[in-house]
């Protein structure tokens, strides 16, 4: 008898620790992401089922992390892909703005006009 008690209590403590679990991973934004969008990539279409969701990602659509309204209105389902896509195109696109090229790829920034070599003539005709 008390083993079959302590064998309730082992299986009630996996219950509410299971429970405990699931209730945390819905808490996070992903899983919430998850109940609010299909699961289809929001950039190629392509169609996700609980076999392979874990291809499936949530996008912050502002780049912030910390933003994470209750709504999902930052957040899109992209795969794997199209969201190493999207983090590749923003790296480039600060880097291009690093190096002050808009995304016309013309230059933004003053391009130097002193003209060190001017009286470069003058001086060697003197000499």
């Amino acid at each position: 008898m008390a083993n079959d008690n302590a064998k309730s209590a082992h299986t009630d403590r996996l219950i509410a620790d299971a429970v405990r679990n699931r209730q945390s991973r819905e808490a996070g934004y992903r899983e919430q992401a998850l109940k609010i969008y299909p699961w289809i990539c929001g950039r190629c279409s392509r169609e996700f089922s609980h076999h392979n969701l874990r291809e499936l990602t949530v996008h912050h659509r502002d780049h912030n992390h910390d933003n994470n309204p209750g709504d999902g209105s930052n957040w899109e389902l992209l795969c794997l892909y199209c969201h190493d896509n999207e983090h590749s195109r923003q790296l480039d696109a600060d880097a291009a703005r690093q190096a002050g090229i808009d995304s016309s790829g013309a230059k933004t920034r003053a391009v130097a006009t002193g003209q060190p070599f001017a009286n470069l003539k003058d001086l060697l005709k003197r000499n």
